[in-house]
């Protein structure tokens, strides 16, 4: 979920943090207020960060300064990637270089952060309204890749400032869909690095539990708090949601 704000401190990427879990490569492709505040945390974490946009690397320089990341044009941005993060309009899927994992790390985790406005910014996707795909069942066909739907109704601004220790009794969770199980469980223990619980929300068939309009799409809660909104989820999409 896209909302701007100024970075906070991000003392909590410590240093036990870090040994406890290896360095990936991991890609980006997006620079918005998602992209860009996954960028600084995980840069932050240790992680070796490429980010790409679709404006060229040329202007990803202050970005880079700031969080150590490397600017690649989108062709090159999953190149021996073990994680690659997703977060473009919808919109844009579609314009994304064909063959664009080809260069990526064997089992590379795929996550996705879209969300679908048609009214506000896409306009009418056929296979999401006419054909009933999920959002990013949508995607994963655009792309040709498994992915993970992960970070779609996260505030931009809660990546920066509401990461807590595992146990915090206000550490907050997000849900987290797809049918590769082994991509999962690679997307959930890097947001468990990043300092937030995660709930299973299912495959990419369920994911509409965690699409705009639903329950739990932008919620702050805890483990409890996800896992009981994603159960009051309805499948029918809301006026505001539809073209």
């Amino acid at each position: 979920m896209e909302r701007a704000g100024v970075v906070a401190d991000q003392t909590y990427a410590c240093a036990s943090t870090r040994k406890a879990r290896p360095v990936m490569k991991i890609g980006i492709i997006g620079a918005g207020n998602i992209g860009g505040n996954l960028t600084r945390r995980l840069t932050a974490l240790g992680h070796d960060v490429s980010v790409a946009n679709s404006r060229g690397p040329q202007t990803l320089t202050e970005l880079a300064e700031e969080t150590g990341a490397t600017p690649v044009p989108v062709e090159e941005a999953a190149r021996d990637a073990e994680i690659v993060v997703v977060t473009v309009p919808l919109k844009a899927v579609p314009n994304l270089p064909s063959g664009l994992l080809d260069g990526a790390a064997e089992g590379v985790a795929v996550i996705d952060t879209g969300n679908y406005y048609p009214q506000q910014r896409d306009g009418k996707i056929a296979g999401i309204e006419d054909e009933g795909l999920t959002e990013s069942r949508w995607t994963e066909r655009q792309i040709g890749h498994p992915v993970i739907k992960a970070f779609n109704g996260t505030y931009a601004i809660d990546i920066l400032e509401r990461p807590r220790p595992a146990g915090a009794p206000d550490r907050q969770a997000l849900p987290v869909a797809g049918d590769d199980e082994a991509a999962k469980r690679k997307v959930r223990a890097l947001i468990d690095e990043l300092g937030f619980d995660t709930v299973d929300a299912g495959g990419l068939d369920d994911s509409w539990r965690q699409q705009p309009g639903t329950p739990v799409y932008g919620l702050r809660e805890g483990v409890d708090g996800v896992t009981k909104a994603l159960s009051e989820a309805s499948p029918e999409r809301t006026a505001e949601f539809r073209a």
